[in-house]
């Protein structure tokens, strides 16, 4: 019997690179890699061009650059301005990105309101910054107790999530 099987599924079935991005950075993937980060409080914004199959990941710290030091993309405004031109810079339109959002949680045992807000702080910047492009955000795991192990498929758009430490 023969089987139709998409190129999607095709790919899927390969051995693709992988890279791990740490906080402060990101990637696009012009060709199919596994994209993956580990996240806390920080949030990782994934944008994917559903036209070119071009995927990417950023990971960020705290939301706002405030002007002074360095402009890094440590910060979510740059962050995920950054993420959206190199997108555009590798041949994708901001009409056909869409977004995921993942992180943010409150992760760190401390009695702090300022520990406890940057992780909801750092969601916010993501949806106010994507919201200026007009990039939707198709899904999101957000927020919670517990730390986030994410896989980006670059050709796809598809991300895996494990929970870390689900238990406290």
């Amino acid at each position: 019997m023969t089987r139709l099987v998409d190129t999607h599924e095709l790919l899927n079935d390969l051995e693709h690179p992988k890279k791990f991005i740490n906080v402060g950075e990101y990637y696009i993937g012009i060709n199919p890699t596994e994209v993956c980060t580990i996240l806390g409080s920080c949030v990782a914004v994934c944008l994917y061009d559903r036209m070119k199959y071009i995927g990417g990941m950023n990971h960020y710290l705290v939301p706002l650059w405030k002007g002074k030091g360095v402009q890094s993309p440590k910060y979510g405004n740059i962050a995920i301005h950054r993420l959206v031109e190199g997108m555009v810079n590798n041949g994708c339109r901001i009409e056909n990105l869409e977004a995921k959002i993942f992180g943010g949680g409150n992760v760190i045992n401390s009695v702090s309101n300022d520990a406890i807000m940057v992780g909801k702080k750092n969601i916010l910047i993501a949806h106010e910054v994507l919201g200026e492009y007009r990039i939707p955000v198709m899904a999101k795991d957000v927020g919670g107790v517990h730390g986030r192990h994410i896989v980006l498929q670059s050709e796809t758009g598809r991300v895996l999530l494990n929970y870390i430490n689900e238990e406290r």
